[in-house]
Order: structure tokens, then sequence, then C-alpha cells
């Protein structure tokens, strides 16, 4: 049990809190309720662009790192399509520096042309790097554009081209931080060993001053039902072939997620898995398979890859993959299957709570997708209850052949 206090400050910031007297550190964890589907054609990339100039220090703070390290703490970010997420580790006693420094960047961003500059040149050489010049680094562009047609999940968060961040203005930037890097879009929660009225306090006084602009209201398209099955075959100079399926499923905050997730875990959550067992074990055909869900706060993809080994049938590997799917359709799981992956579920999710930065940045994921950050301690409840019928029943809709988009990539195409 995560014992969470919240409470909602006049300009509309998200406070959460949890105290944990086991360390002498705390966490203090910044979500902004903007990703990669609140971009625009021609214009992707921008909230991982954004990632990158919140540290690049403001008129009163020209270094984000350096005031941090001296209170020996520590900081990281990243970036979702949903989501961009700041946190910072130090000793509680001095929480004052953290604080201080994120409600100086939310208030006052510094927005030079030479910065700007600077963090584009390094976001574009991050593109290349990743998703250029690696072996199956774009694999992840073809399959979004491919399985979607409409909604912004269409591109990845590093953005659809690096030619849309090199032709990002001043303006543009200013812009979207307006619109989005604002108290009322943002949730922050402080874990570690201070208590919960000392940190309403600390709040108050660093970021209760700051004013609340709009956020820009979110109005994304919605995907459209896929009607027909998807195939694209491309031809890379990478050491083995890839098959890709893709399936259109639901929302991380939908009732059917956790079934989906089981079944994932069915197919290929460690050495018992099915995937393994009749497949890596039994055959010759592929080197690594896996399953996995993309756990999206819109509906997503349920995503299986798997690498061929030299000379294997591509035929044949598609085949082996729906006969594994085949099983599901018919009914061919049981309680048991069901009831171990669930406790892997609960053991995994027990030992990532022993943190207290980690219980920091799930509260506030929580806070986002529920509205209501203590739904963390039923998340576990909604594994319990799935049964056999309705594994097959997800199955059945989720495995459908007009659903499927399939990416065939690799040096014999």
């Amino acid at each position: 049990m995560i014992k969470t206090n919240s409470l909602r400050l006049d300009n509309g910031l998200q406070l959460l809190h949890h105290h944990d007297p086991t360390t002498q550190m705390v966490a203090i964890n910044l979500l902004y309720n903007v990703g990669a589907r609140d971009e625009r054609p021609g214009r992707t990339g921008m909230a991982h662009l954004f990632e990158h100039l919140m540290f690049g220090g403001t008129p009163a703070i020209p270094n984000f790192d350096t005031p941090l390290q001296k209170a020996g703490g520590e900081s990281n970010a990243w970036t979702t399509n949903d989501l961009t997420n700041f946190y910072e580790i130090l000793p509680a006693q001095n929480i004052e520096t953290a604080l201080w420094l994120e409600s100086d960047r939310m208030a006052s961003m510094a927005f030079s042309q030479q910065a700007l500059d600077v963090q584009k040149g390094v976001v574009i050489e991050e593109f290349k790097q990743r998703c250029i010049n690696q072996p199956y680094g774009d694999t992840d562009h073809i399959l979004r554009s491919t399985a979607f047609t409409t909604h912004p999940y269409r591109w990845p968060t590093i953005g659809e081209k690096f030619s849309d961040i090199a032709e990002v203005s001043l303006d543009e930037v200013r812009n979207f931080s307006a619109s989005h890097y604002t108290p009322g879009n943002a949730i922050l929660c402080v874990a570690g060993n201070i208590d919960f009225e000392n940190t309403v306090k600390l709040v108050e006084k660093w970021f209760g001053g700051l004013h609340s602009q709009h956020a820009a209201q979110r109005n994304l398209p919605a995907e459209p039902k896929q009607d027909e099955p998807r195939r694209n075959a491309v031809h890379r100079d990478v050491p083995q072939n890839m098959i890709i399926k893709a399936y259109h499923m639901c929302g991380r905050n939908d009732a059917a997620f956790p079934v989906c997730d089981i079944i994932s875990d069915i197919l290929a959550n460690g050495n018992s898995a099915r995937f393994f067992r009749n497949v890596l074990m039994q055959t010759d055909l592929f080197t690594d398979l896996d399953a996995a869900v993309w756990g999206t706060i819109d509906p997503g993809l349920f995503v299986i890859k798997g690498k061929l080994s030299h000379g294997a049938s591509i035929d044949k590997a598609e085949e082996t993959i729906q006969a594994e799917i085949n099983k599901l359709l018919d009914g061919d799981t049981s309680q048991y299957e069901i009831e171990k992956y669930v406790n892997k579920l609960e053991s995994k999710e027990c030992f990532e709570n022993i943190s207290y930065a980690d219980k920091a940045s799930k509260l506030c994921y929580q806070q986002l997708i529920t509205g209501d950050a203590s739904d963390i301690n039923r998340e576990i409840a909604k594994y319990r209850t799935i049964t056999t019928s309705q594994v097959t029943q997800e199955a059945i809709k989720l495995f459908d052949i007009s659903n499927e988009t399939t990416i065939l990539y690799g040096p014999d195409l």
C-alpha cells in the first residue's frame, strides 16, 4: 500500500506526496501533460526537443545541473508520446534546491537563438545515431506510419524526420512552451523523508506564486478502425530478417488493458512463456521473439517482433507465430497460467515500489491516467479478476486478421 497525500494549488499545479522514513533522500518528480501526440505534422519531435531545452538554463540559473550537484543531487528526464517527465534525487535536507530549480525553469525558460541552435543540433545528431545510422533504427518509424493513418501516434517521440526539428523557429518554441509548460498542466510528486506539512509549505513557497496560463486544448483525431490487413516489405542491409506484427488495442486506462497485458505475458514473458518454449526452443526459425503492449493513454498497439535465423523461411516463421496465436483463439489458456503472470507482475511491482524515486514517478503517472494517484494501490486487483474466457474473447478481438499490420524488414526483401 502506497500512502499518498494530495493538494491542488490555486494556480492548478497538482501536488502529490508520499512519506518514506526509511531513506534520508527525497525525489522530486515533475510530470508535464505534453508529449509527441501534442505535436503537428511538420513540427514533430517538439516535446523531445523541449526535454533538452529545459536543461539549458534560465536568466537566473544559467546551468541547471551545477546547483543540484553541489547539493548532492542528480537529475534526468524522459519524453514519450503521452508525457514529459523530469526528476531530481537529493538529500532531504536540500530539497529546496530542487524545488527552486524546477520552479525557476517553469516560470522563466531562457529561449535564445543560440541555445535553440545548440539543442537542435544535439537532437538531430541523436536522431541520426538512433534512427538512421543504427541497424533496425527506423523500424519504429515504419511500423507507426503503416499502422496509423490519422492519430499522432503515427510518429515516434524523436520525430517523424529530423528536418522538422531543423526548421523550428524561436517563436514556435516560445508558443509551445506557453501552451504546455505551465503549472495547471503539471503534476508534482515529492517522495522521501519529508512530511506532508513541510512539503506543502515548501511547494507553496516555490510554486504558489507562479502564474498559470491556460494549457492548449487537446483535440486529437481518433484513429479510424482498421478494416483490412496491412503489409509492408522493406529492404535494409542488416544482419537478419525481422518480422513485426502489430494489432490495434485499447488505451492504458481501458478495462481491457490488463487482459491484453496478460496475453503478451503468456506469449513472451520469460523462459516459461509460449514463444520461448514452443518456438525458440523447438524450432530454428528465430533467434529472438517477443510480444509487448504499448500501454499508451490513447489506443495503441500490441506488437510482436522476431528476428529470423539465417536462412529461415519468412512464410514458415509467420505461420509459427500464427499457430501460437491460434491456441489463444481456441481457448487454450489455463487459470493457472494467468495467475502465474499476475504473481510475477505483483512481485515486480513490490520490488519497484521499494524505491521512493520509482514511487514518485508512478504516482504522477497514475494521477495523469485516472485522476487519482491512490488508484495505484488497486492496479493488481484488476489483474486478479481476469478469467480464461476474457483472455479468449480479447484475443479474438485483438488478433482479427483485419486488425493486423505486418512489417517484413531485412536483407532478403
